[in-house]
C-alpha cells in the first residue's frame, strides 16, 4: 500500500466525509477514488475556515481535514490555521512538503518549523512505515484536551513509498478527565455561600455536550448565565436566567450582573484577556473550571480551580450541591424579575435603531428583521470581524446549541464566509447565514463561487456602508481627499456574476421581503447574497 492510499484509508476510518483545500495534493484524487469528496476553494485560508466550522458544529466528534500544496499553499493557509488555533478548533492539516533532499534548505518554506506556534502538534512523515503512528498522534491531539489543529507534512516524494499491510490503524477516541473531588467540594461550598453568583460559560460546554448540565446547575443555584462568543448558544437565550453573550459589546444584562456579582463560575472557558470578549471585573471570587491547566491563573487569578471536562465537572458540582444543601432550592423569581427589568430598559433604549426607518438604515434594523423572519432554532449564523461581531452577537438570540459560530480572539476579516459553508456541510438541513460587512466580503468574497460550484446553498448578508466604519471609532475623520476607511462595491451584482442570487436593498421596508427571497433561493439549492445599504453605524452596546 502506498502512502497516499494509506492516508486516505486512515481518513475513512476516522469518518472523514470530505477533504477541503486547494490543489496540487495527491490526496484529493486518491480520496475521490475512495469515496471522500474533494471540496476545492479559491483560497487556502477559506478552506481552513470551512473545516473549522464543520468540526465545531459537530462538537469535535468529526474532525475537518484540509489538504494543500507545499510552499504557497500552506503559506496561504497560515491565517486560517492561526485562527483555528485561537478558536481551539480540532482540525487535521495535511500539506505536502518539499522533496526530502530539499527539506531544511533555504529559502524553501518549512511548515514543520513555521507553524509550531499556531498548531497543537506538527510532524513530518519521514518514512512510509511511520504513517499510521503519525496520523494516530495527529487525530488524538486534535480531539483531546483543549482541541486544536494538528498538522502532518508529507514530502511530495513520499506518496509512492510503501506502507506495511495490513494497515495497523484504529480510529482515535475522545478521552475525558474529571476534577479533584476536594476541589469540587470547595467550589460547591463557595457557590452555596454566594449571594449573587454568575455563571460564565465558554466553548468547552459545546465540546463536552454539557448543555443540559449547565442549565440544571443554573436553575439549581438561581444563577444568571452569560456566554463567551465561542460559547454562545450553550445556554438558551430565551431562558429567564440568560444574560446573553458578550464581546467588546454586550447587553446591559451582562455588565449589570457582572458588576453586582460576588462569585463568578467560569466553566469551559479560558478567561483569556481579549479586546473582543467579556473581561471579568476585579474584586470577585473566581471559580475557574477548565480542561487546560495552562488557563489557570493566566490572565485572571483562580480562587478555586477545577480541572477537567466541562460535563464531568458540572455533574460533580450538581451532585455535591444537592448533597450539601440543607433544604429545597431557593426561589429565584427576584433574579428573573431583575434580569427582565434590565433587559427591557436596555431594549427600549435600542428600539429606535432596531426599528429604524431612516435611509440609509442601521445594520441593527437588518439584524432585528432577520431575527424575526428566519426560523431561529433551525438557523446557524456567524458574525464576521469588526462591527458585525459587536452588532450581531448582542441582539441575536440563540436558543438551540451549536446554532451560532462565535469567534474573536483572532479576528481576520472574511472568515464568516467559510464558516457558513462549513456549517452547511455539517448541518445541511439548517439555514446557514454569514453576517458580514463590505470590508470582509472584499477579503474572501471570491469564494462565494466555491459555494456555487460545490452546491453549498448559504445565505450571505452584507451590511454595506461603503466604509470600514469600525475603524472610524479609533481613527480621526480626515478632511483631506484621501480617506483610509473609504471603500466601494456592488456586491449583489458581484454575486450574480459568480452564479449566486444577488439582491441590493436600499429601503428599510424591503428588508423582510428580501430576506424571504434569499431564504427561498437557498431552499432551491442556490447560494444567495443580500446586500443592505446601511449607515456608518458607530453605536455599540456596553
Amino acid at each position: 500500500m502506498y502512502v497516499q492510499s494509506a492516508v486516505i484509508e486512515i481518513l475513512k476510518r476516522e469518518g472523514t466525509e470530505f477533504i477541503v483545500g486547494y490543489p496540487v495534493n495527491a490526496l484529493f484524487e486518491e480520496g475521490a477514488e475512495q469515496g471522500i469528496r474533494p471540496i476545492i476553494t479559491r483560497q487556502e485560508r477559506v478552506a481552513v475556515n470551512i473545516a473549522e466550522a464543520y468540526s465545531r458544529l459537530s462538537a469535535g466528534q468529526r474532525v475537518g481535514v484540509v489538504a494543500v500544496q507545499m510552499g504557497p499553499g500552506i503559506e496561504n493557509a497560515f491565517c486560517g490555521v492561526a485562527q483555528a488555533y485561537s478558536d481551539s478548533a480540532p482540525l487535521v492539516i495535511l500539506p505536502t512538503g518539499w522533496m526530502r533532499p530539499m527539506i531544511g534548505v533555504a529559502p524553501n518554506f518549512d511548515a514543520s518549523l513555521n507553524f509550531r506556534h499556531v498548531v497543537k502538534s506538527i510532524e513530518q512523515v519521514r518514512a512510509g512505515n511511520l504513517v499510521p503512528a503519525v496520523m494516530r498522534r495527529a487525530f488524538t491531539q486534535a480531539r483531546n484536551g483543549r482541541p486544536g489543529p494538528a498538522m502532518v507534512e508529507i514530502p511530495v516524494d513520499m506518496f509512492w513509498d510503501d506502507v506495511p499491510e495490513p494497515l495497523d490503524y484504529r480510529p482515535s477516541k475522545i478521552v475525558r478527565n474529571g476534577p479533584d473531588p476536594a476541589d469540587v467540594t470547595e467550589a460547591a461550598n463557595v457557590l452555596l455561600a454566594a449571594k449573587r453568583p454568575v455563571i460564565y460559560a465558554g466553548q468547552g460546554i459545546h465540546y463536552a455536550q454539557a448543555w443540559a448540565e449547565l442549565r440544571e446547575l443554573a436553575e439549581l443555584l438561581g444563577a444568571p448565565v452569560l456566554t463567551s462568543l465561542p460559547g454562545k448558544s450553550a445556554f438558551p437565550e430565551n431562558h429567564p436566567l440568560s444574560l446573553g453573550s458578550g464581546s467588546a459589546a454586550q447587553p446591559a444584562t451582562v455588565s449589570h450582573f457582572l458588576k453586582e456579582s460576588d462569585v463568578v463560575l467560569g466553566i469551559g472557558c479560558s478567561f483569556t484577556w481579549t479586546l473582543f470578549g467579556v473581561n471579568m471585573p476585579v474584586g470577585k471570587t473566581i471559580i475557574h473550571a477548565t480542561l487546560d491547566p495552562a488557563d489557570l491563573n493566566k490572565d485572571l487569578r483562580s480562587d478555586v480551580a477545577l480541572l477537567g471536562d466541562a460535563k464531568l465537572t458540572l455533574e460533580a458540582l450538581i451532585a455535591k450541591i444537592k448533597e450539601t444543601r440543607k433544604g429545597p432550592p431557593g426561589n429565584y423569581s427576584d433574579v428573573v424579575t431583575e434580569i427582565r427589568q434590565v433587559r427591557e430598559a436596555w431594549l427600549a433604549e435600542w428600539k429606535p435603531k432596531l426599528e429604524s426607518n431612516d435611509t440609509p438604515f442601521s445594520p441593527y434594523r437588518v439584524i432585528w428583521d432577520l431575527l424575526h423572519t428566519v426560523d431561529v432554532p433551525n438557523t446557524i449564523i456567524t458574525h464576521d470581524s469588526g462591527s458585525p461581531r459587536e452588532q450581531l452577537a448582542v441582539f441575536w438570540q440563540s436558543i438551540v446549541p451549536l446554532t451560532y459560530i462565535g469567534w474573536g480572539k483572532d479576528t481576520p476579516l472574511g472568515s464568516s464566509l467559510g464558516f457558513a459553508m462549513g456549517a452547511k456541510l455539517a448541518q445541511p438541513d439548517k439555514l446557514c447565514i454569514a453576517f458580514l460587512g463590505d470590508a470582509a466580503i472584499g477579503m474572501t468574497g471570491m469564494d462565494l463561487e466555491t459555494a456555487v460550484r460545490e452546491h453549498i446553498p448559504i445565505l450571505v448578508v452584507v451590511s454595506n456602508n461603503l466604509s470600514m466604519a469600525c475603524e472610524l471609532r479609533i481613527m480621526p475623520v480626515s478632511t483631506e481627499k484621501y480617506r483610509s476607511t473609504d471603500i466601494s462595491g456592488n456586491y449583489a451584482d458581484y454575486a450574480k456574476a459568480l452564479g449566486a442570487y444577488g439582491e441590493r436593498v436600499v429601503n428599510p421596508q424591503d428588508i423582510v421581503a428580501a430576506i424571504r427571497r434569499g431564504m427561498e433561493q437557498t431552499r432551491r439549492g442556490v447560494p444567495a447574497l443580500l446586500e443592505f445599504m446601511t449607515c456608518k453605524e458607530l453605536a455599540m452596546s456596553h
